[in-house]
């Protein structure tokens, strides 16, 4: 039904390196960029995820160096750094199973909204707990094991399983953020290089948090596009079964 407008949003995103300094980018834009991200696909609906909206001009100037002085980052009107929130699964937990248990009210919960309760107050204490002696690893780690040697199994065991789930997640909402910005007529350049631990300090992020990705935001200049788009061969990177 919209494939042609999706194609051609795709097509058009593009990562530009230098954006227009005399055009700015309306408030609305960003906000309403971010409200779609929030609706992206995410593991177990944990969302664990926070979106730090960058529109200071002096904040801007800051992170130019710390992005190590990317013309994105100098030229850029927005910056959206997306970041994982590992250490928030309890609340968000909490959070998804008081959901559930607000939707069965007073009657008898159905199978489903049992499975409900016992994925976010049983399952996801399992999938994420972290304790001082590693105990909570070594059980996942056996469990994994032990189920996996009958059936197929979700093997997630340590603290590097857990990342790769929710920067996964995060990834897939930067994504959504990028076209979004593209479909309302502006431009973005994600960017892998900065310092995560100035920008950390700067941003006042906590221990628990890692960054995803910095996202520059503006309106996209010829000379920011760095030529023509390359990419491997079809048949060298889709593999049929």
């Amino acid at each position: 039904m919209y494939a042609n407008e999706f194609e051609e949003i795709v097509n058009k995103r593009r990562s530009n390196r230098a954006f227009d300094e005399q055009v700015e980018v309306p408030d609305e834009i960003i906000k309403k960029g971010l409200e779609l991200a929030i609706l992206s696909p995410n593991s177990s609906n944990m969302q664990l995820w926070e979106f730090h909206w960058i529109s200071d001009k002096a904040l801007l100037q800051a992170m130019h160096p710390l992005c190590l002085k990317q013309s994105a980052a100098r030229t850029a009107k927005h910056m959206v750094a997306f970041v994982t929130r590992q250490d928030l699964w309890k609340k968000h937990a909490k959070w998804n199973y008081d959901n559930v248990k607000n939707t069965i009210g007073d009657r008898e919960p159905s199978k489903r909204e049992k499975r409900g309760l016992d994925y976010y107050g049983k399952l996801m204490p399992v999938v994420y707990r972290q304790d001082w002696f590693g105990f909570s690893t070594l059980f996942r780690r056996v469990l994994c094991f032990v189920m996996g040697l009958k059936d197929p199994f979700a093997r997630i065991s340590g603290s590097r399983d857990q990342k790769v789930i929710v920067h996964k997640s995060c990834a897939l909402a930067a994504q959504t953020f990028m076209l979004s910005m593209t479909a309302m007529g502006y431009d973005t350049c994600p960017m892998e290089g900065f310092d995560p631990v100035r920008v950390k300090k700067l941003l006042k992020l906590p221990k628990g948090a890692e960054i995803n990705m910095i996202v520059a935001v503006g309106k996209g200049t010829e000379a920011g596009i760095h030529g023509e788009r390359k990419r491997l061969p079809f048949d060298e990177v889709v593999i049929r079964y």
